[in-house]
């Protein structure tokens, strides 16, 4: 991190946290962050679900919901982005204050809610990006409808053929009930029903799903078989929890998930036990806690063909994509291999 980003991630913590977010979001706009541009080597390269990634570090949606701001972060080191979360209408999310900064345990708790400018907004800007990078879009559904399986397939249906994947996020804690579409029954019925959007389109992207880490080992059977059975081309462990087990912070028993450093252990123990469901079979993307080159490879071992961070951003600035991924490139050469791909799943076992 150089002195102006440490600066800047001062100046922002003045501010409310979600003040800052925007912010943050208006610097990237106005070109005053720094940017690390395209961080990849031999050993970094990797193909994820057909998609081929400089690096296996990506940025994971809820930082940039409008795809506002996907040039500079394209930009910024990451070897993926993802936006959103888009709703088919517009959609203001639940009341402020809705995000929290959880300083002493390097943790955040939000209940945004799918706060977003809906779907046709977001993809009149997804029409703009860069083709250089690897753009994907969470997709989610308007707290308000009357149907939640049809408003994922709508916004692929609007978005679709601006992105190289796009995300069914049935895990945020902040939608009620939507969490009830990860059982086995719903779960299936919803992705066949985006698996036909897709199919129908022009442009085949993957279709991944983002789980909730607060699962049992049957319900993450489940959907291992769900996934086996649907053919589908990843799933991305995990979303935030509603868990708040050692936090110290005065601001622990607010509503909503949490993410950070806390979710590390739980996100991966779920990614473990989801490779091993799924005997490798399907691309597994990790997520949660990642804030070192050292968890990142954690999670790699553990499964993950790829990693995505967010809530690292808040504490160490957007540098940190740029930082793991060149770690990570030690880390391989260090063991000996020659690509990433080869310590994925090779430490699974020691968080089952």
């Amino acid at each position: 991190m150089n002195l102006l980003e440490c600066v800047g991630l001062y100046g922002l913590r003045t501010f409310d946290p979600e003040r800052a977010h925007g912010l943050s979001i208006k610097a990237l706009k106005l070109g005053l962050a720094p940017l690390a541009g395209t961080v990849t080597s031999s050993r970094l390269t990797t193909t994820v679900a057909g998609l081929s990634l400089p690096n296996p570090v990506g940025l994971a949606a809820g930082f940039d919901k409008n795809a506002e701001a996907i040039t500079p972060l394209s930009r910024a080191g990451f070897g993926f982005i993802e936006v959103g979360a888009a709703t088919p209408r517009p959609q203001l999310g639940n009341d402020k204050p809705r995000l929290f900064r959880l300083t002493q345990d390097r943790a955040a708790i939000n209940r945004f809610g799918f706060n977003n400018e809906g779907a046709d907004a977001i993809a009149a800007r997804l029409a703009q990006r860069p083709q250089d990078a690897i753009i994907g879009l969470n997709l989610g559904a308007n707290k308000d409808s009357q149907d939640r399986a049809d408003d994922f397939s709508r916004v692929l249906a609007t978005c679709g053929a601006h992105l190289d994947f796009a995300t069914v996020n049935v895990s945020s804690p902040n939608t009620e009930k939507l969490r009830d579409l990860q059982g086995a029954e719903a779960l299936s019925a919803l992705l066949k029903g985006v698996l036909a959007t897709r199919d129908a389109q022009s442009k085949r992207i993957p279709i991944f799903l983002k789980i909730a880490p607060d699962l049992s080992d049957a319900e993450i059977s489940d959907i291992a078989g769900v996934a086996l059975d649907l053919e589908l081309d990843g799933i991305i462990a995990t979303n935030t929890t509603l868990s708040r087990d050692g936090l110290k912070n005065k601001h622990r028993d607010q509503m909503g998930g949490l993410s950070g450093a806390p979710l590390f252990e739980k996100s991966t123990r779920v990614l473990a036990r989801l490779s091993h469901e799924t005997n490798g079979k399907v691309p597994l993307i990790g997520v949660g806690g990642v804030a070192t080159a050292e968890q990142a490879y954690a999670k790699i071992k553990a499964g993950a063909s790829a990693v995505q961070l967010y809530t690292a951003m808040v504490y160490q600035g957007l540098s940190i994509g740029a930082k793991i991924a060149r770690g990570l490139d030690t880390m391989v050469n260090a063991d000996g291999l020659s690509n990433i791909s080869e310590a994925v799943g090779q430490g699974t076992n020691k968080w089952l």
